[in-house]
């Protein structure tokens, strides 16, 4: 099954990620998010949602946690970048984050075009 993007499904799906948080990855055809919770018993909680639907979907993150925070990177390495896949992990990670404060300010995070 092919996971290409549409040149249109690709800038409208990023304008969404981006309106939540999604930043570009520099140098890479990546997305990255970071989510700080309220505790590490939050973040991991999250953490362990996302892997059940990644694993379901059979597409994984590439991911860091320290204490509450959570350092999200999406990319399909089939592709060797953005696919629907990836676009359809993040709105399932977007869900699953509730009241998780995005950090936008990071080192490597700039903005989706």
């Amino acid at each position: 099954m092919s996971h290409d993007l549409t040149p249109k499904a690709r800038a409208e799906g990023l304008a969404v990620l981006a309106a939540t948080g999604w930043g570009a990855v520099a140098g890479r055809d990546a997305i990255r998010k970071v989510l700080r919770f309220a505790s590490f018993s939050e973040a991991f909680g999250f953490m362990a949602r996302v892997a059940l639907a990644a694993e379901q979907m059979n597409h994984h993150p590439e991911w860091s946690n320290i204490y509450n925070t959570v350092d999200i990177t999406l990319s399909t390495h089939d592709c060797g970048g953005l696919s629907v896949l990836d676009l359809d992990l993040a709105a399932r990670i977007d869900a699953m984050a509730g009241s998780a404060r995005v950090l936008t300010d990071g080192p490597g995070i700039e903005t989706l075009r």
